[in-house]
């Protein structure tokens, strides 16, 4: 059967199209709109602008589907509408217009359906799994394929990107620090994880999948490597700091590889650097598979709510 699943993140809007067989997920076409919807909420508000881009989105995404005639849907949101003081109303009018039913996902929900689907396929059984979004970063530790804590925290790669660098695209060195100092201070609150070290961390998400492409190209690597050395994240963070002069070769790297997240991409990699300083840990797996497949695998496969 064919299903759709619609995900109103905070910064990418996405509609992916799954072809499910029995116990076999295959995505077979993904749409996705860099909205930034993070950045639309002031004061905790979200702004008009913001709910007509997401009508506006899902809309198109609806018709799309309605002319295939897929009617198995699913649609979600997560930070930037869950923690906006007006969520609530906002998802009720989006509902209204589109015709579309959206969960809002908790960030309970949001760590479980990431660890669910990331780890489906996954060789280590122990481990930290970590998803850096738009407005928030789930972490997931644990052992033997089971959960043994989760936490999600109010710290993303585009709510630091809007509060620290404003109107520029690459942070400078100053900005890069005070991110960094928030996030350490998130993170050390974190009671959760306090005996948990030396860990492997699986990263989902579009901080991971960016820093990745950008980690291989600099380091001469196959795009096949899923694989990266912590060590050596300092020295991307050092490099596209905006005190330094981009050089060609930089201009086509981040073009090529993270068009639309090069105002987020270091603000992420900076959260990932301090979890994985913070762990001890000495390489960081990416996994391309999260929260999505991991929803399909729990209540559409597992369940057979079909």
């Amino acid at each position: 059967m064919l299903y759709a699943m619609m995900d109103v993140g905070s910064n990418t809007i996405r509609m992916a199209v799954y072809e499910i067989d029995g116990d076999r997920v295959e995505m077979i076409m993904k749409k996705k709109h860099a909205v930034g919807l993070a950045s639309y909420v002031k004061d905790g508000i979200m702004r008009r602008d913001g709910i007509e881009k997401v009508v506006e989105i899902l809309t198109g995404y609806n018709e799309f589907l309605q002319d295939f005639g897929i009617s198995r849907i699913t649609a979600f949101t997560t930070a930037a509408l869950r923690n906006a003081l007006n969520g609530r109303q906002a998802v009720e009018e989006v509902e209204y217009r589109t015709g579309i039913q959206i969960h809002v996902m908790t960030g309970d929900e949001e760590a479980t359906f990431d660890f669910i689907g990331a780890t489906h396929n996954l060789v280590d059984e122990d481990g930290l799994l970590i998803d850096i979004g738009g407005g928030s970063t789930e972490i997931v530790y644990f052992e033997n394929r089971a959960i043994k804590e989760k936490v999600s925290l109010p710290i993303g790669s585009l709510a630091f990107h809007t509060r620290y660098t404003g109107i520029h695209i690459l942070p400078s060195a100053s900005e890069c620090d005070e991110m960094r100092a928030e996030a350490e201070a998130t993170i050390g609150a974190v009671k959760e994880f306090q005996a948990v070290t030396h860990a492997q961390i699986c990263g989902i998400g579009g901080t991971f999948k960016g820093a990745m492409a950008i980690y291989n190209s600099m380091y001469g690597l196959p795009k096949r490597n899923m694989r990266m050395e912590v060590r050596r994240i300092s020295d991307i963070l050092w490099r596209f700091q905006r005190e330094h002069e981009l050089t060609e070769q930089d201009k086509i790297l981040l073009m090529r590889t993270v068009p639309e997240r090069m105002h987020t991409f270091l603000p992420g990699l900076i959260i990932a650097d301090v979890l994985a300083k913070r762990f001890k840990s000495l390489h960081i797996m990416f996994s391309d598979s999260g929260v999505r497949e991991g929803y399909i695998y729990d209540r559409i496969i597992d369940r057979e709510c079909f």
